[in-house]
Order: C-alpha cells, then structure tokens, then sequence
C-alpha cells in the first residue's frame, strides 16, 4: 500500500506568524501520526521561514514513523541531514527564495553534484529521494546517479486533473515505468489532494509513497485534521491492488 507522509510546513507557518508556540508543531506531529499517517515531511529553509532547524532536531526523537527531509542541498543542510540522519532526504532543487518547489531537478547535468551529495547520505545510512518532473530522461539520470528514489513533481498532472486527468497523468505513468525499469523506489508529491489522490494512486505503478502537505493542511480546516489524515489514508486503501 502507498504510504501517507504529512508535510508539516504549513503548521510552522501558522505558528511564526504570531510567535510562541501555537499551534504546537511537534503535538500535531505526534497527532497526525497517532491518527494514522504513516510519516513526517519537513522542509527547512535558510531563512527558516516555516519549519526551523531547531525543530528538526526536536522532531526526529518523537517521531514514531518514518521521516523525511526534504530541501536543497546546500552545506548547512546536508550538515543537518547527516547530524540528524532520518529515514530519507529528499533532494529538491528550489533556491532558497523559492516560495514553494517548483520544478524537478534536471538529473543529467547536475549528475557529478548529486552523485557526489547521494553517496555521502548513504554512507550515513539515509535513503535518498530525488525529485524530478515526470520526464523518463531525468528518472534514468537519477538511477545513474545512484539514487534509492524518485519523487515525482505532481503539479502538473493536479492542474490538468478536471478538464482531462487521463491526458494529465499519462507522463505520470511513462516515468513510473522507467522508475521500475530502472530499479528505483517511485514517491510523488506536490499538490495532490483528496480530489485527484485515488485516481493518481490507482493509476501510477509502484507508487511507495505520496507527501501532502498544502492541500491537506488546508482541507484540515473544514474538515478537521483527524478526519482529514483519515480520508487520505482510506484514498490510498482504496487504491490497494
């Protein structure tokens, strides 16, 4: 069954918007694992707009499922990675003032960057994740690399979802394909929601692992987070094959 991993970023958001500690990152962290997501994504930036450095370090001991770090490689954060160590790293190309991930990476010409920055994480026992859009080229680029995953940029089968999600997400399923032949792990993630989830999860081969975080978040506040983490995990239930 795919995984529900739970971007956490908009949370930090909210709480250094006011100052303080409300809402508590790291309850609601143990909260939306308690009420069945299966891990924790954060996404730490230089300015620490959202989530902070210091709240990965208070994260991964309280963390009862697998966690996931994602951001750019840059050397404070590889430093963090590697003092840290989580279950996986996701490795995105967005500069730092990005406002949110916005392409993939292109595998081929950063080939000797990634590989070098891939080893190192493994060495440390840290599977790695690269981000790419959903081009077959840039998921073999990733296998060469040495890479244990891709993640694949799900924003534009979430665009074309309502006027035509076949057309929208056949990409999706030629670059799962070559994931598969290439022998990497497959995750997805950026804006996927309760509207186009199951249908993105019964059609994309192999998915291990989707991370959600904006949409979720927000839904959350109609529908309340419990019953939110909820409906996503029953999605991807629904899609069990």
């Amino acid at each position: 069954m795919t995984k529900l991993s739970v971007n956490i970023n908009k949370i930090a958001t909210l709480r250094n918007s006011r100052g303080g500690n409300t809402p508590d990152l790291l309850e609601a962290a143990r909260n939306i694992e308690r009420f069945g997501a299966q891990g924790i994504t954060v996404h730490p930036r230089p300015d620490e707009r959202h989530i902070r450095y210091a709240d990965v370090r208070a994260l991964k001991p309280l963390l009862a499922t697998e966690f996931n770090i994602e951001g750019y490689p840059g050397e404070r954060f590889i430093e963090l990675v590697n003092e840290v160590r989580p279950a996986q790293v996701t490795l995105v190309p967005d500069g730092p003032d990005a406002i949110t991930s916005n392409a993939g990476w292109d595998t081929l010409k950063n080939k000797d960057l990634l590989t070098e920055i891939t080893q190192g994480f493994q060495q440390n026992g840290i599977r790695v994740s690269i981000f790419v859009d959903a081009d077959p080229r840039m998921v073999e680029g990733a296998a060469q690399i040495g890479a244990d995953r891709v993640e694949l940029y799900t924003e534009a089968y979430a665009t074309g979802y309502r006027n035509n999600r076949e057309a929208a997400i056949a990409p999706f399923v030629t670059a799962a394909e070559a994931a598969a032949a290439c022998g990497l792990g497959l995750n997805a993630g950026h804006d996927l929601s309760l509207e186009n989830l199951e249908y993105f999860a019964a059609r994309i081969p192999g998915l291990l692992e989707v991370s959600i975080g904006h949409a979720l978040i927000s839904e959350a506040l109609y529908l309340g987070l419990e019953n939110t983490v909820r409906l996503y995990r029953q999605k991807l239930r629904n899609t069990e094959r």
